[in-house]
């Protein structure tokens, strides 16, 4: 019986050379009589996009392809673009017209099992799938309109997600004419990903196995494999083997083509570490290498596909076309999420980049955990298991943890938790955690799954960054004598005043654990070593050309601001115990004029933190306006007291200058760029131009290139921006902004709240006027509500809303009757009621948790798509001020 590697062996020698002749490679693929079709597609105004379908013949398979071009014999390079597992050629249809339309010869395809094309689906085989691309690129060899580095060699590159991701790397570590690769959301190694540190990642092996149509789709030995490792419940070598033959990093060290690795923060399935890997193994080949983690992947999120695709056609611009003048990118990008925008449930993001991929350990600092001793239990059957990331729940989890919802489960009695002391400043980690350890069991292998909490200061929440945990199995032979354990890779913020929590469990839902129960016992043998990647820079956000609007004066603000900046009068002493809280207001109050009895601001008290992006709320008339105003200095109250960092405000008192401002219509010299208008105005303040900091507004404010236009080519969007970096020059302290968003569409003002969000993430404070209520939920987070001059609530966003009571849950699937019954009669929970559309259930929590609800919905097996508040803040904005005219 042929041995695998003499397998693979003979392969390579069948596979044609970057410079051969290609008549034996032609002879293996025909085209079947009558399969071709044509289509043409409009993309955008540009020039048509021609689809030729064709059903092509491979060591007697048929494949399922689609061509496309502008048309012409003009020579142009090539692209192959593979699908998901358990996808087909349609899924790439948009990416593909757009790269032909923007002069590339595609050509996409179904693999083996999927689609309409034949075969049985055997992981990316050298002498299968593999083996199709490579006679797709002789096909493509023979075109006339493919430009060729030498006969029978296009200039090609391949690119793909997931399964077609791995096929791009495989591609060109097994044929030499692939020219660049762009891999996105996929593996280095299969059995690294399935089997980490040897233990069985038994749920995504399922829905692998699931998603392709069942074990009878799957060739033999895969079938065979699978089945035996699911019922022994731990991978043996011969599985390990078999996938790390199918895998990219096999044939490593043949991996020498530019390439472009896209890579997902939420994917349990592929994580970060996978790209690491490749990407060292690729660089080390002396190929360019450029890395990008999106803020999605397999567990759901955010995809970024046009800003990915963007990139991928920069890339292949560069390294097929030719153009050096081509955008490619930074060496290195992560997104960064900062909340869900309720209007459409998209993330709010943000990126950050480098110049070189800074690997996984960058920037080290350490983080003390004590040397406490800890004895936990594995129970019998692994059961219940702890619960972090849930394939097919997973997006909606990171979505809630974004936001401060806590919904990782881990069992009393079944882990061990250590805790570092609270942060005295914040902390970006990006990379992989790593600790030391002491682990011994009572018997056999310690299975332990190890995360890194996020636990706000007053320990009642803890958030799991990207819901990602990893798994470690500890022979005996290593026991006792201390291990180095690399938690998952995370790009996570973590605040001031919050404790980093390292939790080792001994089960979690994902994985399969020992039945056998047996007793754990850990100690931390050393501190917890964080990442911090400090070569990153935060980047500005990419903005749209809005229409434009409002044309006004900006050297009459400026001059009315110098006039009062020079105004002084006597002020009360300053607070010292104060000194370091950026705003609080005592007992203000302030009558209307020429009224003795009736007020605008009655009896007005509340505080704002460093950090925060406080929400000032209330319906017309609230008095909102006329405290902003005595908040900047423009009218004195009548009684009480405000105090910016413990100086007390007057008109024109010195800590004004720590205070911006936006004022809603604030306007501009329409004939001068908007770079001049910001100088000019800077100027008539009378300040030094080094305090300006307009570079560092620029950047948070994200204006681009825009700023060399006259502003009266801006956008309505563009000049509320312009008017924001106005009021950060000298990057104040305290930004107080007026209804900033007025006028603007719902994607311009997701973008003004990313402004707003970068600017508090520094460690300023926030203060926002707005009747958008969804925009002041989701960029807020903490809220000032008030009615008739009074202050009716203040605090949290989720503790006014009560995000905690309400939950609607969607799931994939109708949700019976008796489903909501077995819900509504759980433990803690007070009613359960199917939605309008059956496709969800509106939850009453009576004293469960959140966490909890999910536990017993995924024992109940129902398909969970999202799990969320229900109750808006337009509900609890309603129920304070009844009464009151919104």
């Amino acid at each position: 019986m042929e041995t695998p590697s003499a397998r693979t062996s003979r392969w390579r020698r069948l596979l044609p050379r970057k410079r051969g002749r290609w008549a034996a490679g032609l002879a293996a693929l025909v085209v079947l009589a009558g399969a071709g079709t044509w289509a043409a597609t409009a993309d955008d105004g540009g020039p048509a996009v021609h689809r030729q379908d064709r059903m092509m013949r491979v060591d007697g398979v048929s494949i399922d392809t689609s061509y496309f071009t502008t048309g012409g014999t003009q020579r142009r390079p090539a692209v192959l673009i593979g699908h998901g597992f358990g996808g087909s050629k349609n899924d790439v249809r948009a990416q593909a017209e757009q790269l032909a339309g923007a002069g590339y010869a595609v050509l996409t395809w179904s693999a083996r099992g999927f689609g309409k094309s034949g075969g049985e689906i055997a992981l990316n085989a050298p002498d299968r799938e593999v083996k199709d691309v490579s006679r797709l690129i002789d096909w493509l060899a023979d075109r006339p309109e493919v430009e060729l580095d030498a006969k029978g060699d296009p200039r090609v590159g391949v690119t793909g997600a997931s399964y077609g991701g791995a096929v791009s790397l495989l591609a060109a570590g097994y044929d030499k004419r692939v020219d660049a690769i762009a891999p996105q959301i996929t593996y280095w190694n299969l059995a690294d990903a399935l089997f980490p540190d040897g233990v069985f990642k038994k749920l995504w092996a399922g829905i692998f196995v699931t998603t392709g149509g069942g074990c009878q789709k799957f060739e033999k030995q895969l079938c065979d494999m699978y089945e035996r490792v699911a019922v022994s419940g731990k991978p043996d070598a011969a599985a390990r083997a078999l996938l790390t033959e199918r895998s990219p990093s096999a044939v490593a060290d043949r991996i020498k083509v530019p390439a472009l690795i896209v890579q997902g923060q939420s994917d349990s399935l592929f994580p970060l570490g996978q790209a690491d890997a490749m990407a060292e193994a690729i660089s080390g080949n002396g190929a360019p290498v450029a890395v990008d983690w999106i803020a999605g992947g397999h567990d759901g999120g955010d995809l970024e596909t046009d800003r990915v695709r963007q990139r991928i056609g920069g890339w292949f611009d560069r390294y097929l076309k030719g153009d050096k003048g081509a955008d490619t990118g930074p060496g290195f990008r992560v997104t960064r999420t900062g909340g869900i925008d309720s209007t459409d449930g998209a993330a709010l993001t943000r990126g950050a980049d480098s110049d070189t991929y800074p690997g996984l350990s960058s920037g080290g600092k350490t983080i003390g955990l004590g040397r406490r001793t800890q004895t936990f239990h594995n129970p019998a059957g692994a059961n219940p298991p702890a619960i972090s990331a849930v394939p097919g729940v997973g997006g909606g989890l990171s979505q809630l943890s974004s936001l401060g919802v806590g919904l990782s489960i881990d069992f009393p009695g079944q882990y061990a938790r250590f805790d570092s002391a609270p942060l005295d400043t914040s902390l970006r980690v990006t990379g992989s955690p790593t600790v030391r350890v002491d682990v011994r069991a009572e018997r056999g292998d310690a299975v332990l799954f190890g995360k890194v909490y996020d636990v706000s200061p007053d320990g009642k929440q803890q958030v799991l960054p990207s819901q990602l945990v990893a798994p470690f199995r500890i022979p005996q032979s290593q026991q006792g004598m201390g291990v180095q354990l690399t938690l998952p890779a995370i790009d996570h913020q973590f605040d001031a005043g919050h404790r980093l929590r390292l939790v080792l469990s001994a089960t979690d839902l994902g994985y399969a654990s020992p039945a056998e129960p047996t007793t754990y016992t850990v100690t931390a043998a050393g501190p917890l070593t964080v990442p911090t990647a400090p070569a990153l820079k935060t980047a500005a956000a990419t903005l749209p050309w809005w229409t434009w609007g409002l044309p006004a004066a900006a050297v009459v603000i400026a001059a009315l601001l110098l006039l009062t900046a020079r105004r002084r009068t006597a002020t009360p002493a300053p607070d010292p115990a104060l000194a370091g809280v950026p705003l609080q207001i005592t007992g203000l109050s302030k009558k209307y004029a020429r009224s003795a009895d009736r007020y605008a601001v009655k009896d007005l008290s509340f505080r704002v933190e460093k950090g925060q992006v406080l929400g000032l709320l209330g319906p017309n008339g609230a008095g909102k306006t006329t405290t902003l105003r005595m908040l900047m200095g423009l009218i004195t109250p009548d009684d009480g007291e405000i105090r910016v960092f413990g100086q007390a405000v007057r008109p024109g008192a010195p800590v004004l200058s720590r205070v911006g401002s936006f004022v809603e219509g604030a306007g501009f010299l329409p004939h001068l760029s908007g770079r001049a208008n910001l100088d000019l105005y800077w100027q008539a303040t009378g300040r030094p131009a080094e305090d300006a900091h307009i570079e560092e507004a620029l950047e948070i404010a994200g204006l681009g290139d825009a700023l060399a236009r006259a502003v009266r080519t801006y956008s309505q969007g563009m000049r509320q921006r312009l008017a924001i970096a106005q009021a950060m020059l000298g990057m104040p302290d305290l930004l107080i902004l007026d209804e900033p968003t007025n006028g603007l569409d719902p994607p311009q003002i997701r973008e003004m709240r990313d402004v707003m969000i970068r600017y508090a993430a520094g460690g300023r404070t926030v203060i926002v006027s707005s009747h958008l209520l969804s925009e002041v939920e989701q960029s807020c987070t903490h809220l000032v509500v008030m009615d008739r001059g009074r202050l009716v609530q203040a605090g949290p966003v989720a503790e006014i809303t009560g995000s905690g009571d309400m939950l609607l849950v969607t799931s994939a699937q109708d949700v019976a009757e008796p489903l909501a019954g077995k819900v509504a009669a759980l433990p803690g929970i007070g009613s359960a009621v199917r939605t309008d559309d059956g496709r969800g259930l509106l939850v009453r929590l009576d004293g469960a948790t959140p966490s909890e609800l999910i536990a017993e919905l995924v024992r109940l097996d129902m398909p969970l798509t999202g799990v969320g508040p229900h109750r808006r803040l337009e509900d609890a904005f309603l129920t304070l001020i009844s009464g009151g005219s919104a």
